[in-house]
């Protein structure tokens, strides 16, 4: 039975989170509970375990207004959200298997066995391979930074539930002009002199209305059975 209620308030979650445009700008997620939703974000899995991430809470109203001028897609969340969020990727300097950063995330950070990580960040080994023939990373910087964005999309998609799960709505936020958000925040200091750059938005806080009824295609027409 608790197992039936468990998946009952997943459901309703999913059911109650939606693109929210706007927010009541006089009501605040607390300390703790935003705690919680970013604390979700960080525990997200990633490839090879290389977190190559930053989230950048944005709570600076004159620098909101200054991202607001740019970023048609969150006219409404910008001014009202209770807490605005901006997923930043690591790029291709950082990521890359022979980076200084990788060689710190596995040595530093996963304790990984020195003989392990030599393996996985040598010319032949396996981050290299997977870089350069499985995936074809290193045909561009580009390419690489599409990996480590696809990436955040996971540790967005789990806050955004987390949050729904708590009576929190959000709204995920591509609608931007990526030049200008990334010169806004070069111009602040935030992208780590190249280290990372912009990859999604996100706001939170609590509706002022409620949405349309959720729609979506039947179960049948999304997923194919191969047996």
């Amino acid at each position: 039975m608790a197992d039936q209620i468990k998946k009952q308030e997943i459901l309703d979650a999913f059911r109650f989170r939606h693109a929210a445009k706007e927010f009541d700008p006089n009501k605040k997620i607390s300390d703790e509970d935003f705690q919680f939703i970013l604390e979700t974000g960080r525990l997200s899995p990633t490839s090879f375990g290389l977190e190559p991430w930053k989230f950048l809470v944005i709570q600076n109203e004159e620098l909101r207004e200054k991202l607001r001028t740019v970023s048609w897609g969150a006219q409404g969340q910008l001014p009202t959200a209770s807490h605005f969020v901006l997923l930043l990727g690591r790029t291709a300097q950082e990521m890359k298997y022979d980076s200084d950063y990788i060689a710190h995330q596995l040595n530093d950070v996963k304790k990984m066995p020195p003989e392990i990580m030599e393996n996985m960040i040598k010319k032949d080994g396996v981050l290299s391979k997977f870089q350069e023939s499985d995936f074809h990373l290193l045909e561009s910087d580009r390419a690489i930074f599409d990996w480590v964005s696809k990436q955040t999309y996971i540790a967005l998609g789990n806050m955004m539930t987390t949050a729904a799960m708590i009576g929190i709505d959000s709204c995920p936020i591509e609608g931007f002009d990526y030049d200008q958000v990334h010169e806004i925040l070069e111009k602040e200091g935030l992208l780590e002199e190249g280290k990372f750059d912009i990859s999604v938005m996100a706001a939170f806080g609590y509706r002022v209305k409620e949405p349309r009824p959720k729609t979506r295609r039947e179960l049948d027409q999304v997923v194919e059975w191969v047996k």
